[in-house]
C-alpha cells in the first residue's frame, strides 16, 4: 500500500450508534430502531457517500458491557437488535452499488445455512455482498445448546492454559467454518445451470460438486443448494486484536478490521498481519488490512469533543472501546486517516458514535475531503463489492480440478 493510494472506508453500523448513550442524543430515532426504513436511511446514506461497504453488527446474545457476553442487566442501554443478514436482504434491492456485510456468530451457526444466506444476498443485491465472521461470545451458548459452556473469560484468566486452549479451538474451528463455507460457494460451476427447455434439462449434475469436507468440527458432503454466487467467493472480513485472530483472518478472510491506537501502533499489526499471510500460503493474495476506529465528528474540533463529553456524562464512567475514539473535524480526521496509512493500512472502518449524524459526517463531510485530496474515489467505478475493492472474481476450485484432471495435470 503506498502512501498516495487511494482510500478504502467502509462503516460499522451498531443500533443507534457506537456510543452507549447514542440513543439519548437529540437526532438519535429509538422509536426507529426496528424498522426496516431506518436501516434503509443509514444504507442509503452511506452508499450517497460512495462508501465501499456497510457492516451490520449481530450477536445471538443481548448486548452487554461485561467482557465475557454475559447479561448485564443494564436497562440505560440500547438492548435487542435485528438479523444483521435479513436487514442486509431487505436493503439489497433498495440500493445499487454499496457493499452489505453482515454480522454473524460462526461457533453458534452451521456453515451450511450461513453460505446459502450469503449467497442468496449476494443474488437479491447484483453481487454486493459480505460476510464478517465473528467468532461469538460464551454469552451466547445457552440460547443455542450446541455446546457446554467454556471456561471463564476474565482479565485475571486470559492467559491461563485452559483459556488460551479454548481460544485457540475457538478460531480454528471458526477457519473450518469460513473454509467449508467457501467450498459450498463454489461447489456449482458458474455454467452449471443449463436451462435448456428443448432438452428437459435445467443442471448439468456433472458440475455440481461434492465438498467432501472432514474435520473436527464439521462433516459437510454439498454440494450447497444455492448456485455459485455472482461474485463467485462474496468478500470475507473479520475482525482481529491478537496474533490468533490475525492467523484466521491470514488463512480466511479477504479484509481484516484491525484497532491499533496510533501509526506506530498500525504498523506493527500489519506486519504481523502479512507474517501470518505468508505463513498461511497466501502471500501472493489480496489481504487488505483496515483500521477501525470509533469517530465523533463536527465542523469544529471542539464542538465535537464537546458533544463527545455531554454524551459521556449521561453515562456512569467516560465510553470506552477496544478502537481509538477520535472526537474533531472531518478535515482532522482525514489529516489522521492519510498519516496511518504510511503504516501500510489500504482503508478504515469507521463506528459512527451517534446515527445519523457521525455517519451523515462522514459521508457529507469526510468522504468528499478526501476526494479533494485525490484520495478517495468521485464515483463508484463497479457494481460489485469485490470490484470497489479491487479483489478479482476467484476461479471455482472444482472447474479448475476438472480441468486439470481431463488434461492428465495435477487434481485438487
Amino acid at each position: 500500500m503506498t502512501e498516495s493510494a487511494p482510500l478504502h472506508l467502509a462503516v460499522a453500523l451498531e443500533g443507534a450508534g457506537w456510543h452507549p448513550a447514542a440513543w439519548r442524543a437529540p437526532s438519535a430515532r429509538p422509536a426507529d430502531l426496528f424498522s426496516p426504513g431506518y436501516w434503509l436511511d443509514l444504507v442509503t446514506e452511506a452508499e450517497r457517500g460512495l462508501l465501499d461497504f456497510v457492516t451490520v453488527e449481530d450477536s445471538l446474545a443481548l448486548q452487554s458491557t461485561r467482557f465475557d457476553g454475559s447479561p448485564d442487566g443494564r436497562t440505560d442501554q440500547v438492548r435487542g437488535r435485528l438479523d444483521a443478514v435479513l436487514i442486509a436482504a431487505r436493503v439489497a434491492p433498495l440500493t445499487s452499488r454499496v457493499g452489505l456485510v453482515p454480522t454473524t456468530s460462526v461457533l453458534s451457526t452451521e456453515p451450511f445455512h450461513l453460505s446459502k444466506a450469503i449467497a442468496t444476498l449476494d443474488y437479491t443485491s447484483g453481487g454486493r455482498a459480505g460476510w464478517r465472521v465473528q467468532v461469538g461470545r460464551p454469552g451466547e451458548v445457552p440460547h443455542v445448546g450446541r455446546r457446554p459452556p467454556g471456561p471463564a473469560l476474565r482479565g485475571d484468566t486470559l492467559d491461563s492454559p485452559e483459556v488460551q486452549a479454548y481460544v485457540a479451538d475457538s478460531f480454528d474451528e471458526a477457519a473450518d467454518h469460513v473454509e467449508v463455507v467457501r467450498r459450498l460457494w463454489d461447489s456449482w460451476e458458474d455454467d452449471a445451470e443449463i436451462r435448456d427447455v428443448a432438452t428437459g434439462r435445467f443442471v448439468d449434475r456433472d458440475k455440481l460438486h461434492y465438498i467432501d469436507f472432514e474435520g473436527r468440527w464439521f462433516s459437510v458432503r454439498g454440494p450447497s443448494i444455492t448456485p455459485r454466487p455472482p461474485q463467485g467467493q462474496p468478500v470475507v472480513t473479520a475482525l482481529a486484536h491478537a496474533t490468533v485472530p490475525y492467523r484466521l483472518a491470514a488463512r480466511a478472510a479477504d479484509v481484516v478490521h484491525v484497532t491499533p491506537h496510533d501509526a506506530g501502533q498500525a504498523r506493527a499489526i500489519v506486519a504481523e498481519v502479512r507474517d501470518e499471510q505468508d505463513r498461511a500460503g497466501r502471500a501472493g493474495e489480496t489481504l487488505h488490512v483496515f483500521a477501525d476506529l470509533l469517530v465523533v465528528l463536527d465542523d469544529d474540533a471542539e464542538a465535537a469533543r464537546d458533544r463527545l463529553r455531554r454524551l459521556d456524562a449521561l453515562l456512569d464512567a467516560p465510553a470506552r472501546s477496544d478502537a481509538t475514539i477520535f472526537a474533531g473535524s472531518p478535515g482532522e480526521l482525514a489529516d489522521l486517516l492519510l498519516d496511518w496509512q504510511a503504516a501500510g493500512l489500504s482503508g478504515y472502518r469507521l463506528r459512527p458514535a451517534v446515527l445519523p449524524d457521525d455517519l451523515n459526517a462522514i459521508t457529507r463531510r469526510l468522504a468528499p475531503e478526501l476526494a479533494r485530496r485525490g484520495r478517495f474515489r468521485t464515483e463508484y467505478r463497479s457494481a460489485t463489492l469485490r470490484g470497489h475493492l479491487g479483489l478479482p472474481r476467484p476461479a471455482n476450485r472444482y472447474a479448475a480440478a476438472t480441468r486439470a484432471a481431463a488434461l492428465g495435470g495435477p487434481v485438487g
